[in-house]
């Protein structure tokens, strides 16, 4: 221990210097014991710095946020809790967790990463172990490729060495350069390292809004029979996306080695929002903005939504995106 340190426990004690040898012993062993307290890493996380997350995860917390805060998605629900809480229950995962997160805009994908992050890091997308990419706005130009992938690399690689269980969320995919899909893939792969880092315990999430038509027919089929959404199953879908963005030269994933290596673990299918959907998210927003909850105010601003198809008029055709927007317009007329 350091001299400065004793000397402000014992300081703290009173009339430590005329105390006898056994109280002087019993002095000495507090001062021991609580400056090993101390010591030890996580007494200071959470309180004086935001620390990487080692532990397993909380899986009933994950769950009720996303039976709470997100909807009309039971297939995302279930394939993310379930690949969470087996990969990070898992102390020697064989490679690091690759999902990726298909479906129309404002079907709740940006919001399930946020809700991802959150059961990770309690600072959820700021925390410093979170790492957000948008393809448009950090790997804007093609002819820098090169350069974007040096620096994606060194930044997956320190950012991993620090923390192994980083999370890198990679939004609007299907708009990322073919290679740098090349610089994530050895991240991906079933190595035990890579320059002496391991990356198994890292966790890659893909949004996309490739293979959004082809869980909309998917849906509209199953309406269309008379099922209910909720039979929907991921067999019936994750294979169809799979296919069709490898297939489609503008998902981002065409012709991946991602995908012709098996290196996403999930295709998680975000289906189109219907009415009773948006109805939701409306009473969530005004909830946040600290107001009580008011049917007529809900059901005015999910009018205010467009619905496709054209006759049926089932799904929201931008989702929940625009709901915030709708809002303000309602409240001030």
């Amino acid at each position: 221990m350091a001299p400065g340190l004793w000397l402000l426990l014992l300081s703290a004690l009173p009339s430590a210097l005329t105390l006898e040898p056994v109280s002087m012993g019993l002095a000495i062993a507090a001062a021991s014991a609580l400056t090993g307290f101390l010591s030890y890493p996580r007494f200071y996380c959470g309180r004086f710095t935001e620390c990487c997350e080692e532990g397993a995860l909380n899986s009933t917390a994950l769950q009720l946020a996303l039976e709470q805060r997100l909807f009309g998605q039971h297939l995302a629900n279930k394939v993310i809790l379930q690949a969470l809480k087996g990969f990070m229950n898992n102390q020697d995962p064989k490679k690091a967790l690759t999902l990726s997160l298909h479906g129309w805009t404002g079907t709740g994908k940006n919001y399930v990463s946020k809700i991802i992050a959150e059961n990770i890091y309690p600072q959820g997308l700021n925390s410093k172990f979170v790492h957000v990419f948008v393809s448009a706005m950090h790997f804007p130009h093609d002819h820098l490729v090169p350069k974007y992938k040096d620096q994606l690399q060194m930044w997956i690689r320190g950012n991993v060495s620090a923390c192994p269980r980083s999370v890198f969320i990679f939004d609007e995919m299907d708009k990322l350069h073919p290679g740098l899909i090349d610089a994530i893939k050895p991240f991906l792969d079933y190595y035990d390292e890579i320059d002496g880092v391991s990356y198994r315990k890292a966790i890659f999430i893909f949004l996309s809004n490739a293979g959004g038509d082809l869980i909309t027919k998917v849906a509209l089929d199953f309406w269309k029979k008379g099922k209910r959404r909720e039979e929907l199953q991921l067999k019936d879908v994750e294979s169809i996306v799979s296919v069709g963005v490898f297939n489609n030269k503008n998902s981002g994933l065409w012709h991946s080695s991602l995908i012709d290596k098996n290196l996403i673990d999930f295709f998680v299918p975000f289906l189109p929002l219907e009415y009773k959907h948006v109805k939701k998210c409306v009473a969530v927003e005004i909830q946040s903005r600290g107001f009580e909850l008011d049917e007529d105010l809900i059901t005015r601003v999910a009018d205010e939504m467009t619905y496709f198809p054209k006759e049926e008029k089932i799904y929201s055709d931008k989702g929940c995106k625009t709901v915030s927007a709708k809002l303000d317009l309602s409240m001030e007329l």
